[in-house]
């Protein structure tokens, strides 16, 4: 691909100076259309040094509104960044609804310098290709803008600029050891990029070519390629006829499902409770300090129905925890920052670090449960939401983190005994409200949620483990079981 690019292509300056007025213009007003759509736009920005990547930012911000957009320039990940897996440090960084994210280089320096530098192996590159290519799927999929440029220069152009740029006494820094090993390696990163660009084309983020060896035709294109692009999000927005809001979608319940088959007169007495639950307790609390050891993150998920018993429980796995290893995410409905961004983003900014625990009371599953029976999310959204959810959870696991998920399930007679007793007893009585008794009244809806979610998210890499929980006792100890058996098995690996 890239040996065909024509680097010779000049615009000349009187021409130049012709387009860009226009090209200013209708990027202003487009942005400002954009922003009322609320419609967010990540640009990608790659090349290699020299390729002229931050002038044509430079360049791109002057006619737009600063208080719309944020510039990231990428750097290799810190010791921090590189304690998760690759791509949560770009999750943070997502722009929210009508806001533009540019992106001075991106995730695709994990395909690109990590590769060339052998940071990366062949089988974590490929991968790297999977995940990136799901990730930049869930933000399209989501109603954002894509566009992605390669700016191209040859060798020869890129050493006469390093040469130019050690000229200058106010510039010369950049140009270091680092940017002097790429620039021999130059047919290296040409492979690595033509791979790239290969496997990670698509119709929805297609990469641009910028041939960058004559500046002004460089900015033109850039200019054209976006102002295209953003007219072509409004005039899809506007053709779109205006849908109500998401209906809640009708579910037919079903004779027999996973939870309505379960056991649930499990019991477990007392005393054998209370010995395993010492025994259990100790041999997590020494799981906790192992997995640190060998930078093991995990991701505990509880979910489960109203009362259903998730805060007592993870209170027994946390009570002999080192408070310094492990941190507990309850989750509220989302905020207005929230909405603003896909549904994901507020959970990978919560993703523990490697050796660490994080615990999750309720999570990304509520798009598929509550936001489903509830109409909050269209039914092409939540349908989609099952692959998103297996993709996020694999890009997890890949990492090396333990993905344990809990559903704690009792039957309609057990819950309304507990909301009684929470309604009599002073305190615990605000763990009751008026949703807990609509939530409820929709229980044959739920039930056909969760089996649902049972079917199509339960995976090698994250399988769920259903807790029969009217018993409190048996319940308890099947999840600190489960906990257990999940991070020894870990250890095992590594």
């Amino acid at each position: 691909m890239l040996e065909m690019v024509d680097l010779g292509k000049k615009l000349e300056k009187e021409e130049y100076k012709k387009l860009m007025p226009d090209l200013e213009r209708r990027l202003t007003e487009l942005q400002q259309k954009m922003r009322e759509l609320g419609i967010a736009t990540t640009l990608v920005f790659e090349g290699l040094e020299a390729a002229g990547k931050g002038t044509l930012i430079n360049r791109l911000m002057l006619p737009l509104d600063p208080r719309g957009f944020k510039v990231h320039p990428v750097h290799p990940p810190t010791i921090e960044e590189a304690m998760y897996p690759f791509l949560i440090r770009f999750w943070k960084k997502l722009p929210e609804k009508g806001r533009l994210g540019i992106f001075d280089k991106s995730w695709y320096e994990r395909v690109l310098a990590e590769r060339v530098t052998g940071k990366v192996s062949k089988k974590e590159c490929q991968q790297a290709f999977n995940e990136i290519l799901a990730f930049e799927r869930q933000q399209i999929d989501n109603g954002v803008v894509m566009i992605k440029f390669w700016c191209h220069i040859s060798k020869k152009e890129q050493g006469k600029r390093f040469k130019d740029i050690q000229k200058n006494p106010s510039l010369s820094w950049k140009i270091g050891k680092e940017e002097l090993k790429q620039h021999k390696a130059y047919d290296d990163y040409i492979e690595a990029a033509e791979e790239m660009l290969e496997k990670t084309n698509s119709s929805q983020s297609p990469w641009v070519i910028i041939e960058a060896h004559d500046r002004r035709y460089a900015t033109t294109k850039v200019f054209e390629a976006l102002a295209d692009a953003w007219e072509t999000a409004i005039k899809k927005q506007q053709a779109t006829v205006k849908k109500a809001a998401a209906k809640a979608t009708k579910l037919t319940p079903r004779n027999v499902t996973v939870v309505s088959a379960l056991d649930l007169a499990q019991t477990l007495d007392e005393k054998t409770y209370r010995e395993e639950l010492e025994s259990y307790q100790k041999r997590i609390r020494n799981l906790e300090h192992e997995i640190y050891i060998h930078r093991i993150p995990a991701v505990i998920v509880y979910e489960g129905v109203d009362a259903a018993g998730k805060g007592g429980n993870i209170k027994r796995l946390t009570e002999n925890l080192d408070p310094r290893g492990y941190e507990v995410i309850p989750i509220a409905a989302p905020t207005k920052e929230e909405l603003a961004r896909h549904y994901l983003w507020r959970f990978a900014r919560e993703m523990p670090k490697a050796g660490h625990i994080t615990i999750f009371d309720r999570s990304w599953y509520g798009r598929i449960l509550v936001e489903r029976v509830e109409g909050f999310c269209s039914e092409t959204e939540w349908r989609r939401a099952y692959r998103e959810i297996n993709e996020f959870e694999a890009h997890l696991a890949d990492f090396g983190a333990v993905v344990v998920k809990f559903w704690l399930h009792i039957d309609q007679d057990e819950q309304l005994k507990r909301f009684k007793e929470r309604e009599t007893t002073p305190w615990k009585a605000w763990k009751i409200t008026e949703e807990d008794w609509r939530n409820r009244e929709k229980w044959p809806k739920y039930e056909s949620a969760i089996n649902d979610m049972l079917a199509n998210c339960s995976t090698s890499y994250a399988p769920w483990t259903i807790i029969e929980a009217n018993d409190k006792y048996f319940a308890r100890i099947k999840a600190l079981k489960t906990v257990v058996k999940a991070l020894e098995k870990a250890l095992k690996k590594s």
